[in-house]
């Protein structure tokens, strides 16, 4: 089976479990351990994307109270950056897989990273899931039900294109056509260290 597929396959698995219980707080029961540390990985980030795709709902009720709204904020704040940490995971992962690739003299480089490409196509599914209730609900108008159906098509259409481009990228790596590298993000605004506005408290 293809890392697409591998990843489509498990992204459903954790929306699936996860709307079992349909809450953020919802017990997660991850069924791969580091015996299979690719699947692991994989239903671990879209697990964190799933939580974070509610929270950002959830933080969008008009009448919430001030109060709960920041703290939802906070721990949105604190999954991104679990979120981050997760998809360097990830690359660190291939590019240990494929370090010794052999690129030739003609190898290109690749704007983006497989891992940041598989975070895409996590949300993409995130996105598919919801599309679909919406292009069924029953309480909603024919009209909408249209115009979400239509944008579900080509959702579809934009996980299919993607997940070939992911298989693709990585058998480029593989063959030595493309070269595999790691862009960190480095976020500053979430360290004591780097952020002016928190160190600075402390001058």
């Amino acid at each position: 089976m293809s890392i697409s597929k591998t990843c489509n396959s498990i992204f459903q698995q954790v929306i699936d479990d996860y709307h079992l219980q349909n809450f953020v707080d919802a017990n997660k029961n991850n069924p791969y351990d580091h015996s299979n540390f690719f699947k692991k990985m994989i239903y671990e980030k879209c697990w964190i994307d799933t939580i974070q795709w509610h929270l950002e709902d959830i933080i969008r009720v008009p009448d919430i109270r001030p109060d709960e709204a920041l703290k939802i904020k906070r721990r949105i704040d604190l999954s991104n950056q679990d979120r981050t940490d997760m998809v360097e995971e990830l690359d660190d992962y291939f590019f240990e897989k494929y370090t010794n690739s052999n690129p030739s003299k003609l190898a290109i480089l690749n704007t983006e990273t497989p891992a940041w490409a598989i975070d895409r196509l996590s949300i993409l599914a995130l996105k598919i899931y919801h599309m679909s209730e919406e292009a069924n609900r029953k309480s909603a108008s024919d009209k909408h039900k249209k115009k979400c159906s239509e944008k579900l098509e080509g959702l579809l259409i934009q996980r299919k294109n993607l997940s070939k481009a992911i298989d693709q990228l990585l058998e480029n790596i593989s063959k030595g056509n493309v070269i595999i590298s790691t862009y960190k993000q480095m976020k500053m605004y979430n360290d004591d260290s780097l952020n002016p506005e928190l160190y600075s408290k402390d001058d």
